[in-house]
């Protein structure tokens, strides 16, 4: 099998690379599972130059890396330059905070001394995806080297190209050859690849289909998995919410990658004191972002990545509308070449709506109107996800009453949700398993080990 890579806005093929051979996957694995041996017993000190170094070479690369990006996947010059950047962040990030997350703990105990480590548990796994393809894939990589393990990538069969640099990035900041290696890789090699003997655990980022099968596998041969999956997130305004900011960051929120992000705001849960107001003034911000070149700095939304995700999209729509949703903007399919989609908005979306239950991937907002606060509150957990939510309202006090009953692995009170180093990241029900980021991510593959000493 070849691996293409094909820009979304124009349809060419930029290039194709020779997938690996099964026996080229073993091996691969095989050797990365040597080198990690030894890189587990460097110190941290000696781990964060490499790692610091990495954080160089994307803040000067990051506009070549940014222009790759918008050629392979269609994103938008300033997000891929902003996502370099972020991943260098990380990097940084783990550098200057390995040591102390993964310091030894004292406890208390019928020993005279006992205590608990973290120690590496060898080469991980990891299934990326298209969306983010630095992002997603250096916030594995930074906190799972600092803290001694291995890695091996099988990234999205659409972004060869930014996997290959990935790599090559990691080897000229000075990581051991082979500790990183990027896999060529088909999905139906997957499991095998899970069930490796030295690999000692995966993590994917994907689709709620895609995590399904990984824990299966990985559940055979009883290994650790983190999974983030879909979302539908809630963005859920209250009638005392600040509703020309919220309008523009829901806006923001749902066009961002063009609309392709997991945490992106999804169902506008709003309150029907103030649901006409907001849904006028998220018409007119939407409005504003219109499709263009990825290449061109004034585009507010590029082209989805691939068309046949556009075309999905479009059915979503059209589906919608065929179950009562009204469409306030958008939802045309637009002339001409390359995998763009108009910034949409559906009002008047109902429970009966398939479009209320599932995750639109794409630059579609839908308005959802609530009774009252409690009321919003229910919808936004009528839902099998639970990745992200938004909420609006200008008095803390309410913010604080709703916050531990959202069913979400993040509450954003008055801003757009979105991933930090130095925050755990991760969803509930079928968005996932386990987190990432924060000092949660980068113990998710240790050996948590107790000594006990007399």
């Amino acid at each position: 099998m070849s691996f293409e890579s094909i820009n979304p806005a124009t349809g060419e093929l930029l290039a194709r690379f020779a997938g690996c051979t099964d026996a080229e996957l073993w091996d691969r694995v095989n050797v990365a599972a040597v080198v990690q041996k030894e890189w587990a017993l460097a110190s941290f000190a000696v781990r964060a130059v490499p790692m610091r170094r990495v954080a160089e070479i994307l803040r000067a690369r990051a506009e070549e890396l940014a222009v790759l990006m918008a050629l392979e996947m269609g994103k938008p010059l300033r997000e891929g330059r902003a996502e370099i950047l972020k991943s260098a962040g990380a990097c940084d990030f783990y550098a200057e905070n390995a040591e102390r997350f993964l310091a030894p703990r004292e406890e208390s105990s019928d020993a005279s001394r006992s205590y608990v480590r973290y120690d590496s548990l060898g080469v991980v796994l990891a299934v990326m995806p298209w969306n983010f393809p630095f992002w997603q894939v250096f916030r594995f990589i930074a906190p799972q080297l600092m803290a001694g393990n291995g890695g091996v990538l099988k990234h999205a069969s659409n972004v060869p190209q930014c996997a290959l640099a990935i790599e090559g990035i990691l080897r000229e900041a000075g990581f051991p050859e082979h500790l990183f290696s990027t896999l060529l890789a088909k999905a139906s090699q997957v499991p095998a690849l899970i069930a490796h003997p030295l690999v000692a655990g995966v993590t994917l980022t994907g689709s709620e289909a895609a995590g399904l099968a990984v824990a299966v596998e990985a559940a055979r041969v009883l290994k650790p998995v983190v999974l983030e999956l879909g979302g539908s997130d809630p963005f859920i305004v209250l009638k005392d919410a600040d509703i020309q900011t919220a309008a523009v960051v829901g806006a923001a929120s749902r066009t961002l990658n063009a609309g392709q992000s997991c945490i992106g705001a999804k169902r506008f849960i709003v309150d029907t004191a103030v649901h006409d107001v907001f849904l006028e003034a998220l018409v007119s911000e939407m409005s504003k972002i219109v499709p263009g070149s990825p290449l061109d700095p004034e585009t507010g939304i590029g082209p989805l990545a691939r068309m046949n995700l556009r075309d999905e999209l479009h059915a979503q729509v059209v589906c919608a509308l065929a179950h009562g949703a009204r469409l306030e903007l958008g939802g045309l399919l637009p002339e001409g070449a390359g995998a763009f989609y108009p910034a949409t908005v559906l009002s008047g979306v109902s429970a009966n709506n398939p479009v209320y239950r599932e995750e639109v991937f794409g630059p579609v907002a839908a308005v959802i109107r609530a009774e009252d606060e409690a009321d919003a509150v229910r919808i936004a957990n009528d839902s099998r996800f639970g990745l992200g939510a938004s909420l609006w309202t200008q008095c803390a006090a309410r913010a604080e009453k709703w916050i531990p009953r959202i069913e979400a692995g993040a509450v954003f009170v008055n801003g757009l949700v979105k991933s930090d180093p130095r925050l755990p990241f991760g969803g509930i029900k079928v968005s996932g398993l386990g987190r990432e980021l924060g000092v949660e991510g980068i113990r998710a593959f240790m050996n948590v080990k107790t000594v006990w000493i007399r």
